[in-house]
C-alpha cells in the first residue's frame, strides 16, 4: 500500500470535486480495511450502508457529500441506523490517515519564455494549492459539526493539504542535442517546486549501507520508464547537469532534493552529465548492478531498485554525488567529502577552513559550534557536505556541489533546527539519525572558486585532554595522505556499519571505486597545498567518542577559534 498521494493540479475549490476524486475514494477505502484489521468497533459508523461483509462505498460518498451540508440526524439514509459516535471518530480517524500520507500536487503547467510569466504560473500554483488547503481543512470541519453540533471555540489550523506542488512539462531539450534513448526525454520535467514549510515526511528507511559499484556495461538501451509514474528533476550538482529520474512512488525525495540542489532552467537543458534512476523496478535490476553506477558510453547512469530499504534520503543524495565525483575524477579534479566555510571573527581576521570526513565526523556540529562563540562574528557555510577541488592560478580553489545541508539532529542543539523551521524539511525526526534539510540558497557562491587557508581531517575517534593536541597539523604530503587514505572514523548509526570503520579519502561515493585514478589526483593536490601554504591537520572532534557527542565538538571549535 503506497504512502503517497498523488493529487491532480486542477482547480480545487468545492466539497463535491474532493468527494468525487480518486484520491479521496482512494484514501475512504484504504481506511475501511485498515479498521478491519485494527479496529471494526469504528466500523459501525459505516452500519447503515453495509451489506453482508461489503460496503457500498458510492452510497457512503453521497452520504458524506450529504453530510457536508446538512447535520446526521436530518439525513434519512443514517438518522434511523447510524452511530453517530462511532461516526464522528470515524471522520477523526480519516482525516488523519489521510494526513499521514505523503501529499503532492502535480500540476501540469507550460514552461513560460520570461522570469515573468513564470512567476505569473507559480503564483496560480500557490493559489490552487492554499485553496486546496482550505477546501480539505473546511470540509473535515463541516463533518464534525454537523456530525456533533458542538460549538468550536479553538480552532487549530492543521495543515491537511498538499505538502508541496511540482509544476511540470515535456522535455523542451532540442532533438538534435539528445543523447542516448527517447525514453529519457519522454518523462514530464519538473521545472518548479512549490513546498509548504515546515514538512516532516516519515520514509521507510532510516539509514544507508554499502557503498555503489561502478559497472562498466551499456545499459540506456535497456531501459524503460512509464512517463505516467516516473518524473524528471534536471540538477545542477556543481557545474555538472545531472537528470534525476523519481518514480512516482518516491516523491518525497524530490522535494528534498528541490532543497538542497539547484534546479536547472529548462531553457538551459541539453545533454546531461549524468543520470540517476531512482526506485527502477527491482525485477528489471541485473544483480550486478542493483544499487550501483553503471559506466556507459561516455557518461555514468546511478541505480537505485524500487525496494523498501531504500526509501531513505541518503540513497537519493548519495547516488547523486556519486555520479557528480566520477565525473569530477575523469576530469581530474579531486573530489572532497567534507565541509568548506568562511569563519570570521570579531577582530576582522578570517579563513576559509575545509574538513574532510564521513557521514557522522563532526563536521556540521563542529560548524555549528563555531557559529556560537562570542568571538565568532560569521560562519559562512560553503560546502555542507561534498564538493571539488581544482588549481587555478597555482592555487588549490573549491567547488561545492549543495545549496543546502542534509543534517542529523542527534547531535546539534535543539536550536538549529528550529532556527529555521520555516525552510526546513525534517525526515524521520522520532528515530536515531534524525535529518533536517536547509536550504542556503547560495548557488551562485558555491560553483565560484575559493581559496583554501586550512586542509583539516575530521577525526571524531580520538580522545584528547590538552587544548594544544586538539589540532595537530601534518609535516608533509606523505604523513597526510596516510591518514586521508586511511579514513578512519567511529560509526555513529547514520550508516549499517558499526565501531571504528574506514573509508579511503573519507569518500565512498567516487574515490573508492577510481582509488587508482583517485590516489594520482590526491597526491598533486595535497602537495601542491603544501607548496602553497595550506595549512594541512587533523581536527578532534570527538564525536564518536562516549560522553564527549557534544562536548567535543564544542572544544575542537575552541580550538580553532584560538588558532585563527
Amino acid at each position: 500500500m503506497s504512502n503517497v498521494i498523488i493529487i491532480n493540479g486542477t482547480f480545487m475549490n468545492s466539497y463535491s470535486q474532493i468527494i468525487l476524486s480518486p484520491f479521496f475514494q482512494r484514501i475512504l477505502t484504504e481506511y475501511v480495511t485498515y479498521l478491519k484489521i485494527t479496529d471494526r468497533d469504528l466500523l459501525g459508523a459505516l452500519k447503515p450502508f453495509k451489506s453482508g461483509e461489503r460496503y457500498d462505498y458510492k452510497a457512503i460518498t453521497e452520504f458524506l457529500y450529504a453530510l457536508s451540508l446538512e447535520p446526521a440526524n436530518e439525513i434519512a439514509t443514517y438518522s434511523q441506523n447510524g452511530c453517530q459516535t462511532c461516526l464522528y471518530q470515524f471522520l477523526e480517524g480519516l482525516y488523519s490517515y489521510w494526513r499521514q500520507k505523503q501529499r503532492f500536487i502535480v500540476k501540469y503547467e507550460k514552461y513560460q519564455k520570461t522570469p515573468e510569466e513564470r512567476e505569473g504560473v507559480v503564483k496560480g500554483a500557490i493559489e490552487t494549492a492554499q485553496e486546496f488547503e482550505n477546501t480539505m481543512r473546511n470540509f473535515h470541519r463541516s463533518l464534525q459539526l454537523n456530525v456533533s453540533k458542538r460549538e468550536m471555540k479553538v480552532f487549530r489550523q492543521d495543515p491537511g493539504g498538499a505538502q508541496a506542488t511540482f509544476l511540470v512539462d515535456k522535455s523542451l531539450v532540442p532533438f538534435s542535442k539528445r543523447i542516448g534513448e527517447k525514453w529519457m526525454y519522454s518523462m514530464p520535467f519538473i521545472w518548479s517546486v512549490v513546498v509548504e514549510p515546515p514538512v516532516i515526511f516519515y520514509t521507510k528507511s532510516n539509514k544507508r549501507k554499502g557503498v555503489f559499484p561502478v559497472i562498466d556495461e551499456e545499459i540506456l538501451d535497456k531501459i524503460s520508464l512509464d512517463p505516467k509514474k516516473w518524473y524528471v528533476l534536471p540538477l545542477r550538482v556543481g557545474r555538472h547537469l545531472i537528470y534525476f529520474y523519481i518514480n512516482q512512488k518516491y516523491l518525497v525525495h524530490a522535494v528534498g532534493l528541490a532543497n538542497l540542489y539547484e534546479l536547472a532552467d529548462q531553457s538551459e537543458l541539453g545533454e546531461p552529465d549524468g543520470l540517476v534512476i531512482f526506485g527502477y523496478p527491482f525485477e528489471k535490476c541485473k544483480s550486478s548492478y542493483r544499487n550501483g553506477v553503471i559506466y556507459h558510453d561516455g557518461f555514468y547512469v546511478g541505480i537505485i531498485p524500487d525496494l523498501a530499504e531504500n526509501d531513505y534520503f541518503g540513497y537519493a543524495k548519495k547516488i547523486l554525488l556519486t555520479v557528480h565525483n566520477l565525473k569530477v575524477i575523469d576530469e581530474g579534479r579531486l573530489p572532497i567529502h567534507g565541509s568548506l566555510a568562511k569563519i570570521t571573527l570579531k577582530n576582522g581576521k578570517s579563513a576559509n577552513t575545509m574538513f574532510v570526513g564521513d557521514s557522522g565526523a563532526g563536521k556540521s556540529e563542529t560548524l555549528d559550534a563555531l557559529g556560537r562563540l562570542d568571538e565568532v562574528s560569521n560562519v559562512e557555510i560553503i560546502i555542507d557536505d561534498m564538493g571539488s577541488l581544482d588549481i587555478k592560478n597555482d592555487k588549490i580553489v573549491a567547488y561545492g556541489t549543495e545549496i543546502g545541508a542534509f543534517v542529523r539532529l542527534d547531535d546539534l542543539p535543539p536550536g538549529y533546527a528550529y532556527a529555521t523551521i520555516d525552510r526546513s524539511i525534517f525526515m524521520n525526526p522520532n528515530q536515531i539519525n534524525a535529518r533536517v534539510i536547509v536550504p542556503y540558497d547560495n548557488y551562485t557562491k558555491i560553483i565560484e572558486p575559493t581559496r583554501i587557508d586550512f586542509f583539516f581531517y575530521a577525526n571524531n575517534y580520538t580522545f584528547v585532554e590538552r587544548e594544544e593536541d586538539r589540532i595537530k597539523f601534518f609535516k608533509n604530503a606523505e604523513e597526510a595522505l596516510k591518514v586521508f587514505s586511511e579514513g578512519a572514523r567511529m560509526a555513529k548509526g547514520t550508516t549499517a556499519e558499526k565501531g571504528l570503520s574506514h573509508s579511503y579519502f573519507a569518500n565512498p561515493f567516487g574515490a573508492i571505486q577510481r582509488r587508482e585514478k583517485h590516489e594520482v589526483i590526491a597526491k598533486k593536490f595535497v602537495e601542491k597545498m603544501f607548496e602553497t601554504g595550506v595549512k594541512v591537520g587533523e581536527i578532534r572532534t570527538m564525536l564518536g567518542v562516549a560522553g564527549y557527542e557534544k562536548q567535543g565538538t564544542n572544544m575542537a571549535a575552541r580550538a580553532l577559534a584560538n588558532l585563527l
